[in-house]
């Protein structure tokens, strides 16, 4: 889509300011193998433990593609708790990693597993990897970190061992995967054999893993259908989240009810 050069509309300008706001705040640091490793998850404690009588049952933690519409209240969280009938705490952070070093913004939510907090959890609902692709090596000569990521056969890496360890408190999860571009350019068209070898990994761990589930977005987006992207052609839209949240809920019911 060609924009004349004197004229920007005011929210493509917002949506390329985050965008560069978060590639320079992920980029301040290396990242090392050490950051992959004890990923203290289970042992968070940054906020008083929840009860399950008085605060959600579903979790959602991840990158931009959860969080995006929170503030509208119209994220993919919240049409989970939508067709659900039920609040969904919703952690997620925009530009959030699955392997980050940086202590204080990764403290802050920046690296996903520390977005989680102790709670009585039936199901974390979870998405990932697509910034350590992007802004971490290009989505170019990514091998290594994809690996650190996760294994070929899905087995080892940061991956597993977050939901791994995520499963160790009981809670069920189901982990989304990525918009797919319509068949439009998109900043992030690059990506795709990187997203997709990442999401062939995710889904192989979910079939070794009891109690995950793996929600594949491949199919979502038709081909030249822009309506499930936002302006910046990266982050979905409010149709979009809705029909993501549908497809997560859908997992939950199901699950619940063949329990």
């Amino acid at each position: 889509m060609k924009v004349p050069a004197t004229r920007f509309p005011g929210t493509l300008i917002l949506a390329l300011l985050m965008g560069a706001f978060l590639f320079l705040a992920g980029c301040s640091e290396p990242v090392t193998r050490n950051s992959v490793e004890g990923i203290p998850v289970a042992e968070a404690t940054a906020e008083p433990e929840v009860s399950r009588n008085a605060s959600p049952r579903i979790l959602a933690m991840g990158d931009s593609l959860m969080a995006w519409h929170t503030v509208s209240g119209r994220s993919i969280a919240n049409a989970v708790g939508d067709a659900l009938n039920e609040p969904v705490a919703n952690h997620s952070v925009s530009g959030a990693r699955i392997i980050y070093s940086l202590p204080v913004s990764g403290a802050m939510g920046m690296r996903i597993s520390n977005q989680y907090r102790k709670g009585d959890w039936d199901w974390v609902v979870l998405n990932g990897g697509g910034n350590d692709l992007w802004m971490g090596c290009g989505c170019g000569a990514c091998d290594n970190r994809m690996d650190r990521m996760i294994s070929k056969d899905g087995r080892k890496g940061a991956i597993p061992h977050l939901v791994d360890s995520l499963r160790g408190t009981g809670a069920k999860i189901v982990y989304v995967g990525y918009l797919r571009s319509p068949g439009a350019w998109s900043p992030i068209e690059g990506c795709k054999a990187a997203g997709n070898e990442l999401e062939n990994r995710i889904a192989k761990l979910a079939k070794i893993l009891p109690e995950m589930h793996f929600v594949s977005l491949q199919d979502l987006v038709p081909h030249g259908d822009r309506s499930y992207h936002g302006m910046d052609m990266i982050h979905p839209s409010v149709k979009a989240s809705r029909e993501i949240g549908q497809r997560v809920a859908t997992v939950i019911k199901e699950v619940e009810a063949g329990s």
